[in-house]
């Protein structure tokens, strides 16, 4: 009977091993970003959902984009008292085109007088009674600063948000930041609706119950080839 040949054994050597655990965790943080890109909260828990773009997003098709699950969309338009997102005519007239529902975001800035900003912001967003609440955004950016007191600040809040309110006709919404609201404290200062953020999970932050989140900002979407976030209305 003839013999069996014998099996010829792998010799593992620390560059072999370190071979295998680089293309281990090539796989792990593949299969990771997958999924960061594709997921999205549970439509059973959150019915309503949506995104937020700015320019950085590019091109849009809006046909692919309204496929990918959108029932709604927020454009930034203003920042601060001088910049006006480039992209905000286009994708407003985009969104307003495939039946998206649709509103308007202004980043606010410490460092321009509250009713500057809303100048900007008027001037910029039209008038529409179909549009969704305005939203100001608040976060501490690099190119500010300036870090007035709490009561100066809600002053300036305020100001904006009677005006941009008198404009849309509608009460505004309040996007704020984690750090922003832990030196501020917006929710317990101002009474609006509050739009928080937090990566995959619900935020807690604040010391009044969220409406709006801000899930992900990994999230991609075809038609889409910029980046984009992700968000979701409390039922």
């Amino acid at each position: 009977m003839a013999s069996r040949p014998a099996r010829r054994r792998i010799k593992l050597t620390p560059l072999r091993i370190l071979i295998a655990t680089v293309l281990i965790g090539a796989l792990i943080l593949g299969a990771l970003a997958w999924f960061a890109r594709s997921w999205t909260p549970s439509r059973s828990r959150f019915a309503v959902q949506g995104m937020t773009l700015d320019a950085g997003a590019g091109e849009i098709n809006w046909r692919m984009a309204r496929a990918s699950g959108a029932d709604f969309v927020y454009l930034l338009a203003t920042s601060g008292a001088e910049a006006r997102d480039p992209a905000f005519d286009d994708y407003l007239a985009g969104a307003k085109g495939i039946g998206l529902r649709y509103g308007a975001v202004h980043r606010f800035t410490l460092c321009s007088p509250a009713s500057e900003q809303a100048t900007r912001f008027i001037a910029t967003v039209p008038r529409d009674a179909a549009m969704l609440p305005p939203v100001v955004q608040l976060d501490f950016r690099p190119e500010c600063g300036k870090r007035p007191n709490r009561d100066t600040l809600l002053a300036e809040l305020n100001t904006f948000l009677n005006q941009i309110e008198t404009h849309a006709a509608k009460p505004a919404l309040i996007r704020v930041s984690h750090a922003f609201e832990a030196q501020y404290d917006v929710a317990s200062g101002i009474n609006r609706t509050l739009w928080l953020e937090g990566e995959f999970f619900p935020p807690d932050y604040a010391t009044r119950p969220w409406v709006m989140w801000t899930a992900s900002t990994w999230k991609r979407v075809d038609g889409i080839d910029g980046p984009i976030e992700w968000d979701v209305v409390r039922p």
